[in-house]
């Protein structure tokens, strides 16, 4: 009876001990299941995370070969200068030529085929301001940004009168440029109606010609473009801080009656005597182009 209880109880722990190993071994092996879980979930996510930056990379690469098909020619007589922006823009992934003077510039404008051209003003043998109207005269119409020292307002207007499409002054930041160089192109790829009409005023997108009724109506490059502007922007108030930003292409100084002035220049031009009335002035705010005067008329 005492030698098999004692059997018994021997049994009893062996069965025990047998159960703890086992329980252990499988306590590890879930300790170990969750491990390989946890390296299997951190290879997948690290592996996402290599596939999203490949996936970055190639975009930007794609974004700067897309980029390559846009040629930009650089008139800028001061080498340094012109290298700068040259190997900058490069790296932008724009393909980029330079001219060193006027004349240089003029004949590789007009036999090239640019998406845009950066020019300098103070130019040996041709000056940028000649050399921009001859453009114009010949009907090139790619888009122009003027880099110069000549800052004033005055100097603006003048550059952006003889068919400039855009004005930033030296020194400037690069990153500025390339912004400025970005809207402007965006700008001249948009497609646009060939024809605008506000009551019996109508521009021709093409041609730049304005007529209203029998009156044709001559329009310098900025007229064009601030009428331009207005008729797309029919019955809807403009600020001058908006059409500044929008025709000129920078930020508006309150100061400035830069954008009035052209305003008159327009009315002066599409509002003759015995005419209605088109572009109307908001109190406090701006202008809007319509046919009928809004109530809250200056």
């Amino acid at each position: 009876m005492v030698i098999s209880l004692v059997i018994t109880q021997k049994r009893i722990s062996k069965c025990k001990t047998e159960y703890r190993e086992k329980r252990r071994e499988k306590q590890a092996d879930a300790r170990e299941n969750k491990y390989c879980e946890v390296l299997k979930g951190s290879f997948l996510t690290g592996l996402i995370l290599l596939n999203f930056a490949s996936g970055v990379l190639l975009y930007h690469d794609q974004y700067k070969i897309n980029r390559s098909d846009m040629s930009i020619l650089v008139i800028e007589d001061e080498i340094k200068v012109a290298n700068f922006i040259t190997k900058g823009l490069q790296e932008e992934g724009y393909e980029m030529e330079a001219a060193y003077d006027g004349e240089e510039g003029l004949e590789m404008a007009l036999s090239g085929d640019y998406e845009g051209i950066i020019l300098d003003l103070m130019l040996p043998k041709r000056d940028g301001i000649s050399l921009l109207r001859e453009l114009r005269a010949r009907g090139i119409r790619t888009p122009v940004l003027i880099l110069t020292a000549k800052g004033t307002i005055q100097d603006k207007v003048i550059g952006l009168d003889s068919g400039a499409d855009d004005y930033l002054a030296k020194p400037f930041h690069f990153e500025e440029l390339t912004a400025r160089i970005r809207s402007m192109l965006r700008r001249s790829t948009v497609e646009k109606a060939t024809q605008l009409e506000v009551g019996d005023l109508v521009l021709g997108t093409i041609s730049h010609k304005a007529k209203r009724g029998d009156n044709e109506i001559e329009l310098t490059a900025r007229e064009y473009s601030l009428l331009e502007y207005l008729m797309r922007n029919a019955d809807r108030v403009l600020s001058r801080s908006v059409i500044t930003q929008h025709v000129w292409n920078y930020n508006f100084d309150i100061e400035s009656n830069l954008v009035d002035v052209y305003i008159n220049r327009l009315r002066n031009k599409i509002e003759l005597e015995g005419m209605s009335r088109l572009i109307h002035s908001i109190r406090g705010v701006g202008y809007v182009m319509r046919e009928k005067p809004p109530e809250s008329e200056e």
